[in-house]
């Protein structure tokens, strides 16, 4: 792939090289090694991430672990994450054969069987960057052979996590609805280059079909999108609070600028971000503490994670072209690290959106 700029929007708003690398040193310390704020957890040649909400190890977690160690060229802690990962949660046999169970407890033992898709495309997604920075080893580190692999075993598992007809991406396997903060096109363009060939063509579709999709399921005028949703866009009603716009909601916003970065398209997703912002910073001000109906109707169901709102909002200043997108991305400056029993969350999202924001969220090419 052609060699890529990537920008940085730190820097575009004045502070400086130092500072900006002085930011990302902190963060890392207090995430992976602070021993009152950490939930890496080193385990000899293993290592979990600890959701520190729910008290149990999740696929989201160990992905998003990943991702980060191969943006930031960690090989020994990838290995000691994916060791831990293939270890007590990779499935061996039964329906979920060839994806991993999405909960487990910190000593192994699963809390469930089934597997949560978000988990499986940001494995693979990382597994690649990992084999084009690191070249590939022996057996689980053969990190291309291990992406394309879980990739097939995605499509054409009995239990498929892509539904084959509209190629959107499923809650969970057994069930006909989406997340849509799932829907990466980003990272489905690069599967069309790096999955097996005869797969390619369905990554393609994919991406174009994800795409379709957010411009159904984000509000018309707020830009918010539900938990859950139905294929057509519409939230998905009937699973507890999962209609509204909450905690996985918004991952949207963040989702929104690293694709418009990644691979721009029709300008679709700097609409999507200005409306989001506009939202936020205009209509209520930054005093959102309330769940939301995705047309801003305050709810009475109390957010959960603030700081992770404010982090994949600033994060869509990478597509916004509106008046926010600069204040979104100072306030987040000014904004330390979440603390508290549910940190894990707020603050995976909080360093994702410093390495985007900051240019060091790549595609890592062959």
């Amino acid at each position: 792939m052609a060699e890529r700029k990537y920008r940085n929007l730190f820097a575009e708003n004045g502070y400086t090289n130092s500072e900006i690398e002085k930011r990302v040193g902190e963060i890392v310390h207090t995430i992976f090694y602070d021993e009152n704020e950490k939930f890496y957890v080193e385990e000899g040649e293993l290592a979990y991430f600890t959701d520190t909400g729910n008290n149990d190890v999740r696929t989201e977690g160990m992905s998003y672990a990943m991702m980060m160690f191969v943006q930031m060229d960690m090989k020994e802690q990838f290995d000691r994450i994916w060791r831990w990962t293939m270890k007590y949660m990779y499935q061996h046999e039964g329906d979920n054969r060839g994806y991993f169970a999405w909960s487990v407890k910190t000593n192994g033992v699963r809390n469930a069987q089934g597997p949560a898709p978000d988990g499986e495309e940001y494995f693979a997604m990382a597994l690649f960057f990992a084999s084009n920075r690191w070249g590939d080893g022996e057996g689980i580190f053969n990190y291309s052979k291990c992406a394309r692999d879980l990739l097939r075993d995605c499509l054409h598992n009995p239990k498929p996590m892509w539904n084959p007809q509209n190629k959107l991406i499923k809650f969970v396997p057994n069930m006909e609805i989406t997340d849509p903060s799932y829907h990466l096109p980003h990272f489905y363009e690069l599967f069309a280059l790096w999955a097996n060939e005869e797969d390619r063509a369905f990554w393609k579709e994919a991406a174009k079909a994800s795409r379709a999709f957010l411009k159904t399921t984000l509000h018309p005028i707020t830009g918010l999108a539900p938990e859950y949703a139905n294929y057509d866009g519409t939230p998905h009603v009937g699973i507890r609070h999962h209609h509204l716009f909450y905690s996985d909601s918004y991952r949207v916003a963040a989702n929104l600028g690293l694709s418009h970065e990644w691979f721009p398209t029709d300008g679709w997703e700097c609409e999507a971000a200005d409306k989001i912002q506009k939202f936020f910073f205009e209509t209520v001000k930054g005093e959102e503490n309330f769940a939301l109906e995705i047309d801003g109707t305050p709810t009475d169901l109390p957010i959960l994670h603030p700081v992770g709102l404010l982090a994949t909002n600033a994060a869509a200043s990478l597509a916004a072209k509106g008046k926010f997108k600069e204040y979104a991305v100072k306030k987040f400056w000014e904004t330390p690290l979440a603390t508290g029993d549910r940190r894990y969350y707020d603050n995976c999202l909080y360093l994702f959106a410093f390495l985007a924001l900051s240019g060091n969220y790549k595609i890592i090419s062959e």
